[in-house]
């Protein structure tokens, strides 16, 4: 079952016949690397910085205890 680019919708050749794949063409490989730079993709979850913060974990006793 042939492939679809999933940037343009094209036919997208085997992986040994196009060095673009999973890509039809270098440009649509091109395309899709400036949505990524250009943050039109997001990974979901909390960004570095936005006060979410993971807590600590607890700290073992140092069995001083006595």
């Amino acid at each position: 079952m042939p492939r679809a680019c999933p940037i343009c919708g094209k036919p997208v050749p085997p992986r040994t016949e196009n060095r673009a794949f999973p890509f039809c063409s270098d440009r649509c490989r091109l395309l899709d690397l400036g949505k990524w730079l250009g943050e039109e993709y997001r990974v979901p979850g909390p960004r570095a910085g936005d006060g979410v913060e993971v807590p600590a974990p607890p700290s073992e006793p140092d069995g001083d205890d006595a």
